[in-house]
């Protein structure tokens, strides 16, 4: 297995993930010129992508779905809340694929499992991907962690979190109140300690990389998550930092 955070952050959020000749998109924020430029950039293209499972309905991760499906004739996978609140911003679909929150779902030889986060839209979702022998788990947009979580998540050989802010750039920043305790609150975003905290709880020998995603490129700096995540890598085991970008991807990872 293979992937690849193609970007990450408020301004577009997808991420690549193939393995036996089938690849996917987990959401889609990108305009479709956009998406095949970060693609070509670790070697694909649209050609190589035959789903996408969207987390949530926000527009930094569904901007680009509907162009994408009815343009290169690919299904969307999501729950019928995300559907639902999407409709108005994707469209028409090539073809919609529902399922219920929890469900294993199959993809031409890989399995993607959804789990409940906790986030202020419909039906938010993170996701499990397998293809038999390896799992990456994919964790953004959440306010809290749970067990559901961190019993989904436990296990995998890689890991994309969200540590989205620095509490106190947080306090400080732009942000009127209202959006500071948006971004705070149980349906918002995970701080870098938060980030650490469920890196922390699943580490374990086999874990290849541990991705940290969702920065906030007004409310955190990247010095800041890996400070916060850095314990979690000097713990024994080998497992590789990796820090997610807003404006390019990351360098195609094997499992």
């Amino acid at each position: 297995m293979q992937f690849s955070v193609l970007g990450s952050g408020s301004k577009g959020n997808s991420v690549y993930v193939e393995s036996n000749g089938t690849g996917i998109l987990i959401d889609n924020g990108f305009s479709g010129k956009e998406l095949d430029s970060r693609l070509r950039r670790i070697g694909r293209s649209l050609d190589n992508v035959s789903a996408v499972c969207v987390t949530h309905e926000h527009n930094d991760h569904v901007h680009g779905v509907g162009v994408l499906s009815r343009r290169c004739k690919i299904p969307v996978y999501a729950n019928s809340g995300t559907f639902q609140g999407a409709e108005h911003k994707v469209g028409k679909l090539h073809k919609r694929m529902e399922f219920n929150t929890g469900d294993k779902v199959g993809i031409d030889g890989l399995e993607v499992h959804s789990f409940a986060v906790s986030h202020d839209t419909a039906d938010p979702v993170g996701y499990v991907i397998s293809d038999g022998s390896r799992y990456l788990g994919y964790c953004t947009d959440t306010g809290t962690v749970t067990r559901l979580m961190e019993l989904r998540l436990a296990g995998c050989h890689a890991l994309i979190l969200e540590f989205n802010h620095d509490p106190e750039m947080l306090k400080s920043g732009p942000y009127p109140l209202p959006l500071q305790q948006r971004v705070r609150s149980k349906q918002g975003h995970l701080s870098n300690e938060d980030g650490a905290s469920l890196l922390h709880a699943l580490m374990h020998p086999t874990l290849r990389y541990g991705v940290l995603a969702h920065l906030s490129e007004t409310n955190n700096l990247p010095h800041l998550a890996i400070d916060a995540a850095s314990p979690c890598f000097h713990t024994g085991y080998n497992a590789e930092m990796v820090v997610a970008s807003q404006g390019q991807p990351t360098a195609l990872l094997s499992l």
